[in-house]
């Protein structure tokens, strides 16, 4: 059968749904931390505070990325399935491995450079994107 250029094109999509992810924890990273130097604020929220304050703010980003891409890059109920399930887990795992790095250099780290809470940004926007995405 071959690799099929419909297949291409879909997993073309799903790497710029990750890209799309990708800028936009990175873009929240830098914000993060930004408050963080303009606020002066030294002491972490609770974890689970800091975790539904993650969902909140990928979630947004969600809704904001489809103002700026309506559509999906993904085509299929497969491919957009993988954008839900696959494309947030590979954010989490690019923002933890730039977490280490950040960490082998004794840079500050913040939340959004743990796995976890890196995962949970990427799944809200993934969600956001999955339900309203055209």
């Amino acid at each position: 059968m071959g690799f099929l250029p419909g297949t291409f094109a879909g997993l073309l999509g799903v790497l710029a749904e990750l890209i799309v992810q990708l800028a936009f924890e990175l873009f929240a990273r830098f914000g993060v931390r930004i408050l963080r130097s303009v606020f002066r604020i030294t002491r972490s929220p609770d974890p689970a505070v800091a975790a539904l304050g993650y969902v909140i703010i990928g979630g947004v980003a969600g809704l904001l990325s489809l103002w700026i891409w309506p559509e999906s890059f993904a085509r299929g109920p497969i491919h957009r399935l993988l954008t839900l399930v696959i494309v947030p887990l590979l954010a989490g795992l690019a923002m933890a491995a730039l977490g280490a790095w950040r960490k082998h250099r004794a840079q500050e780290l913040i939340r959004l450079d743990r796995f976890a809470y890196a995962f949970l940004f990427a799944f809200a926007l993934a969600l956001a994107r999955f339900v309203w995405a055209r």
